[in-house]
């Protein structure tokens, strides 16, 4: 069983010998120094009404690739210079966003005084009507962990996680409790306090991200984790959760073994483990504690649809949006600099097809867990 991870077991080797001596990682930061940044903020909204003016927030602007810059051992990056937007408490367009926004302050204020935590969902049902839908706190959120400049986990808001964890690794909550992932057949739900977690104990040789829950479930109904254990095998389910992708950072950090990943082979898939790999522009200003540089790209890749002659109809024709969505990723820094991830992309655009990885099924009903995976790892197949 050994060599099967020989290959595997080479590329550790060759990770952990370029890891950078310093690691530039963003550093938590005081209960004080939390209130202080908000004290400020309130100080100067109460100064603007004293003198009779309105008061204003000025809010960077997160979501446009201006803001941001590739950065290649840490990824998608917030630019120094980024400009601000005013969000004034006159402006009816603005108004709400702005009373929001100083709401959530003060809930904040309240939760990191008293070193006490609370849920997104649980802050949203204390307002909905004001808060208006989950969406709008959440950006609201991240609007003011970005204006503070201090990771959101500071701020004592956890959001319910999403993503589910398999295979070798047992950790210990904050508060004490097991967590043991060695189950064949069941998978445990990622922790909502990744941060908090520590003891952690694993022989894994690789961590797997998979993009659906769907194949995930499929990966679990074929014992993968004990076909080729020991490993670890953990699923977003789809477009990652924060607290997904903090556990893969967790876990690259205390393992330093290899991150795969198994996407679709389109557009979608691509941008989905570029987010674990690289970040995303709306958390770029908290890239250091987010991002896995070294995640490689295991599958499905726009090759094998040739390589292995996936069947014609199970292949879906492009779209005006995956055209759109192909382009922009091509003219991305972190795709350029990379020229294997490069000729993948240019396959998949000059097939004009895609490929879900449930594809792989219609070449045999275990192909994917008994034949594809295994020699990918025991032979090398990751760009």
């Amino acid at each position: 069983m050994a060599e099967q991870f020989i290959e595997v077991d080479q590329l550790r080797d060759t990770l952990r010998e370029s890891l950078e001596t310093a690691d530039k990682r963003q550093e938590d930061i005081s209960r004080q120094d939390v209130l202080t940044r908000i004290e400020r903020v309130i100080q100067t909204i109460v100064f603007s009404v004293s003198k009779g003016e309105a008061p204003v927030l000025r809010l960077m602007n997160r979501c446009n690739w201006s803001s941001v810059r590739f950065h290649k051992s840490v990824g998608l990056v917030r630019k120094a210079d980024v400009p601000v937007a005013a969000l004034r408490c006159d402006w009816p367009l603005s108004a709400t966003r702005f009373a929001l926004i100083l709401k959530l302050l003060s809930v904040i204020y309240k939760l990191v005084q008293s070193d006490s935590y609370a849920t997104k969902r649980d802050i949203y049902y204390n307002d909905p009507q004001l808060f208006g839908s989950q969406r709008t706190l959440d950006s609201a959120l991240d609007d003011i962990s970005c204006m503070l400049k201090v990771p959101r986990r500071s701020l004592h808001v956890f959001a319910t996680s999403k993503g589910l964890i398999s295979g070798d690794l047992c950790y210990l909550e904050e508060d004490g409790t097991k967590v043991d992932c060695n189950s064949s057949s069941t998978a445990v739900p990622v922790s909502s306090n990744v941060n908090g977690i520590r003891n952690i104990v694993s022989a894994a040789k690789f961590i797997l991200i998979v993009e659906k829950d769907a194949t995930f479930q499929r990966l679990l109904d074929d014992d993968f984790c004990t076909r080729l254990s020991p490993c670890i095998i953990i699923t977003g389910k789809g477009v990652p959760d924060v607290n997904s992708r903090l556990m893969v950072k967790k876990l690259w950090d205390t393992l330093h073994v290899p991150v795969f990943a198994l996407v679709d082979a389109d557009p979608h898939g691509i941008e989905i483990m570029c987010i674990y790999k690289y970040g995303s522009r709306a958390m770029a200003f908290e890239a250091h504690s987010l991002t896995v540089p070294s995640v490689l790209w295991l599958g499905l890749l726009p090759s094998d649809i040739q390589r292995y002659r996936v069947p014609e109809e199970t292949l879906i024709p492009f779209s005006q949006a995956d055209e759109s969505k192909i382009n922009s990723l091509r003219n991305r820094d972190y795709i350029t600099c990379q020229p294997a991830w490069e000729r993948e992309i240019e396959t998949m655009q000059r097939l004009k097809q895609k490929a879900e990885i449930q594809s792989l099924a219609s070449i045999a009903p275990h192909f994917l867990t008994r034949v594809y995976l295994p020699n990918k790892l025991r032979y090398g197949g990751w760009i």
